[in-house]
């Protein structure tokens, strides 16, 4: 599990410094991520009206970026779902 954590931060870090802030993902760079990243996860991810959504739904301060936290929510979403726990 603790590669799992260190990859999952390395990987927010990545996208979120392609511009701006390091600590937040942008809306490009969010898409940037689950497109190259969530592929089998987020469907029609290429969509931006499907992850500019999915951004408003985890974006819980309204600032238009994601912290890593708020970016949390998601992965815990994913695995939830892909895990088949119940909700």
């Amino acid at each position: 599990m603790e590669a799992a954590i260190n990859t999952l931060v390395s990987q927010f870090k990545v996208f979120a410094g392609k511009d701006g802030s390091s600590d937040t993902l942008s809306k490009d760079e969010f898409q940037s991520l689950v497109v190259s990243q969530l592929p089998n996860f987020v469907k029609n991810a290429n969509d931006s009206s499907v992850t500019d959504q999915l951004m408003s739904s985890l974006d819980q301060n309204n600032d238009g970026e994601l912290t890593f936290l708020e970016f949390w929510q998601l992965i815990g979403q994913l695995a939830n779902k892909h895990g088949g726990f119940s909700q």
